[in-house]
């Protein structure tokens, strides 16, 4: 018998991957548009896993390419942009007229700005830290917020005000120049991938508490933390440059003998 080739096969791993975020990025479109918003969120936390696999897909199959880059880089636009721009659209943010529709293309707008801009700097940035807030992240705090409002008021359109402020907010963050962790530092190949092993599943267990709940604050946590650690880090550059230009005070004994040599 002849010995069947694999490599093809696991060359199309991370594109099918891809794929998988893609589908469920245009399944949430559908479904929004229909109206079951539960199951369009629930879409985009489902293309966000697969937005997450593929990129390790490749490292680990040493696949990675241009065509993987780009072909990634247009399905997040769809999955991550357009997709929770019509989700927050047609859930709440088309009962704030002309407002609402001017938001969620800020959304989409500013997903599309942001992914440009990674692209072009993805060489020169640091890689433990992303210049504004992820796409992915951003998308999932807009499903979970549906999600949210689904536990507290059931089913149907909502008149949210905080999906109001909550996308125009997101979409600024996400091409601002504010750094947030990559966690790419946690590695499964490293000495501490028993430790992430653990930290995974005692996560996944807290979700699973709580599936409308606890992905809407771990969420509200990431997109937050950013500004929150950007004051702190001004504040102590502050203070270090204070100290730095303070003038070290003379002492009783050091001016008079300054005033005896004059």
């Amino acid at each position: 018998m002849k010995r069947v080739k694999f490599s093809r096969g696991v060359m199309l791993l991370p594109s099918l991957c891809t794929t998988g975020s893609m589908f469920f990025g245009f399944f949430s479109i559908i479904r929004a548009i229909g109206g079951d918003y539960y199951a369009a969120a629930w879409s985009i936390f489902c293309a966000s896993f697969f937005d997450l696999i593929d990129g390790r897909v490749a490292r680990m199959t040493k696949t990675q390419s241009d065509f993987g880059k780009e072909y990634d880089s247009l399905v997040d636009l769809a999955s991550f942009g357009l997709a929770p721009a019509i989700l927050m659209y047609t859930w709440s943010l088309s009962s704030f007229r002309p407002v609402g529709w001017f938001f969620s293309f800020l959304f989409f707008a500013c997903v599309a700005l942001r992914l440009a801009r990674f692209n072009v700097q993805i060489h020169t940035v640091e890689k433990n830290k992303f210049q504004g807030l992820p796409c992915p992240p951003a998308a999932c705090l807009l499903a979970s917020l549906v999600l949210f409002y689904h536990k507290l008021f059931g089913e149907g359109m909502i008149h949210s005000r905080a999906a109001f402020f909550l996308v125009p907010l997101l979409a600024l963050l996400m091409v601002s120049n504010i750094r947030y962790r990559s966690f790419k530092e946690y590695d499964v190949k490293k000495a501490n991938s028993f430790y992430v092993l653990i930290g995974a599943a005692v996560a996944v267990g807290i979700i699973a508490i709580s599936p409308e709940i606890v992905p809407f604050a771990a969420f509200s946590t990431y997109a937050f933390s950013g500004p929150i650690a950007s004051v702190f880090d001004f504040r102590k550059k502050r203070s270090s440059v204070k100290q730095k230009t303070r003038i070290p005070k003379l002492s009783v004994v050091d001016a008079e003998k300054k005033n005896e040599e004059i």
